[in-house]
């Protein structure tokens, strides 16, 4: 295990941010991470768990040992005439596990196409798009306590599961490192085309016969057609998780504005948030090194040696206008650091 000094964290966020880590290591094994959080305690210092740096926006310095987590292995350790069940390294990129899945035309996660990040991430944050979330296909996860070095088995009741939520973002938030997932794929596959322009893109490319690499290829075309890459221009993907509101007040908002989208749910009308910030006028606004994506409001960018704290402050200007014009609370996807 290599502990390096004073590392610049610029390659290791997908904004792009140059903040410096006071410790950073790579971790490849649970033998590793144990020493490293050992090494932290010794050292009285705290800990940042790092995956694919796709959730996170810096705005400070971390004064702390950041652990860069490159746990591998894709295995199935059990399967059924019906089901595939596959332990994943939470180092893997998520995106490389999902085009192991359609080599081995096992279904699920193809609507999750060409997210960022890392695996480890996944349930944490439950990603999610175009009508599928990782719970739909979560068996089980083993995550280290970082107290007792212990690792510990978590089935889907505890992780509390939520819209882009957890427990790991709240009750167990630093306290847990997540070692491998394991996921219950399908050998049958039930095929969600209705969310967004799935369908229309299929019909578009001539697509009649239905796959999960058609479902694939047609989530990725969306995609890069709204959404700038990272390696290209800084970002984080969506900033913000979609509103639900009340039935009352969505009809309400309605009455003002007749064109605004919404689609039911069993405790609200859920809002897109990308809707809400462009009527706001945001969509496109440059303010520096730093604005919202002119495709996709949902997206806050770095032009190049933008700040965190400029995104931070971007970032609530848009809720305060997205609040004062609806009344509506738009939240970050994205942890602040």
């Amino acid at each position: 295990m290599n502990i390096l000094e004073n590392i610049s964290l610029k390659p290791y966020n997908t904004f792009g941010i140059d903040k410096t880590a006071r410790f950073f290591v790579v971790v490849k094994s649970v033998d590793e991470l144990k020493e490293a959080i050992l090494w932290a305690k010794h050292q009285k210092v705290n800990v940042l768990v790092l995956g694919g740096g796709s959730n996170i926006l810096l705005t400070q310095d971390q004064q702390a040992l950041v652990i860069k987590i490159e746990l591998g292995g894709i295995e199935v350790i059990r399967e059924d005439s019906d089901y595939v069940w596959v332990e994943v390294g939470a180092g893997i990129i998520w995106h490389e596990f999902v085009l192991t899945s359609l080599e081995n035309n096992w279904a699920g996660i193809e609507n999750l196409s060409l997210i960022p990040g890392t695996v480890g991430a996944s349930p944490m944050q439950n990603i999610g798009a175009y009508g599928v979330e990782v719970k739909d296909v979560f068996y089980s996860l083993k995550a280290l306590d970082m107290d007792r070095l212990e690792l510990e088995e978590f089935r889907s009741e505890r992780c509390a599961f939520g819209y882009r939520e957890s427990i790991f973002k709240h009750e167990l938030k630093g306290k847990y490192v997540i070692s491998s997932v394991i996921f219950r794929l399908g050998k049958k596959p039930e095929f969600h085309t209705d969310y967004g322009a799935i369908r229309e893109t299929l019909e578009a490319s001539g697509i009649k016969d239905l796959t999960i690499k058609a479902i694939s290829d047609a989530v990725i075309q969306i995609r890069q057609s709204k959404l700038p890459d990272p390696k290209e221009i800084g970002n984080a993907g969506s900033f913000f998780k979609n509103p639900t509101i009340s039935v009352t007040h969505f009809s309400s908002l309605k009455k003002d504005y007749p064109l605004i989208p919404g689609y039911p749910l069993p405790h609200g009308v859920k809002v897109p948030a990308a809707w809400l910030i462009e009527q706001c006028g945001w969509k496109g606004k440059r303010f520096g090194n730093v604005g919202v994506h002119s495709k996709q409001p949902l997206v806050l960018v770095n032009y190049g040696e933008g700040e965190g704290i400029e995104i931070k402050d971007l970032a609530e200007k848009i809720q305060q206008s997205v609040w004062e014009k609806f009344n509506v609370s738009i939240q970050p996807e994205v942890n602040f650091l």
